[in-house]
């Protein structure tokens, strides 16, 4: 199984300059390929990301969940 480019800078884009709010992975059974689905935009929560899911295929996701930390604290972290 080979992972496209695009699916390793896409998540570092969303981890480290938070460009977007989640990306959504499929397999291409033809290639045998990774590759990114959706990108979600910054102002999208978790029912953005669930909408995105097809009811009837297989899907696997990242999410930037926000947070308050045990000392209240604001905090984003990678799902």
């Amino acid at each position: 199984m080979r992972v496209k480019q695009k699916c390793l800078s896409s998540f570092m884009e969303m981890k480290w300059k938070k460009v977007s709010r989640y990306v959504v992975y499929k397999i291409d059974e033809k290639t045998r390929e990774v590759m990114v689905d959706k990108v979600g935009v910054v102002g999208e929560g978790y029912d953005g990301l669930a909408a995105a899911l097809p009811a009837d295929d297989c899907r696997y996701a990242v999410f930037n969940f926000d947070f308050l930390s045990c000392d209240n604290c604001q905090a984003i972290r990678e799902a």
